[in-house]
């Protein structure tokens, strides 16, 4: 598996996925994207990820459980990213991940997601 600094972002908005991806790079960072849960668990195997935002809610009645069980057991931290509070709140406080609600900024969520690493190096 190659080194990097990449973090995934997983984010079925093309539009939402692509601010995400260049919030990343604002901050000295590659971004993966990946629509779907396969598409982000095959990119896992591929890269060593230094973070991840999740979408929670993936379209086709797709949620980001597969690809956030695939980041714990890589011990790759990540935030969720949604707008589904609401509808979600008891899955939300199952996958024990910090949330970000939407709409945020995109600088806003990958803010988020580098203060968690630093929490976690400390």
């Amino acid at each position: 598996m190659q080194e990097s600094n990449s973090i995934l972002v997983v984010e079925d908005e093309p539009f939402v996925a692509l601010d995400l991806k260049f919030a990343c790079e604002d901050v000295g960072c590659d971004a993966v994207t990946a629509s779907n849960c396969r598409e982000a668990i095959s990119a896992v195997g591929e890269t060593a990820f230094i973070g991840a935002v999740l979408d929670v809610n993936l379209g086709r009645d797709e949620t980001c459980d597969a690809i956030a069980r695939t980041l714990r057991d890589h011990d790759i931290p990540f935030v969720l990213h949604t707008g589904d509070l609401d509808r979600a709140g008891e899955y939300l406080r199952g996958i024990e991940a910090p949330i970000v609600a939407k709409p945020s900024t995109a600088s806003a969520v990958i803010a988020r997601l580098q203060k968690l690493n630093s929490e976690r190096s400390t």
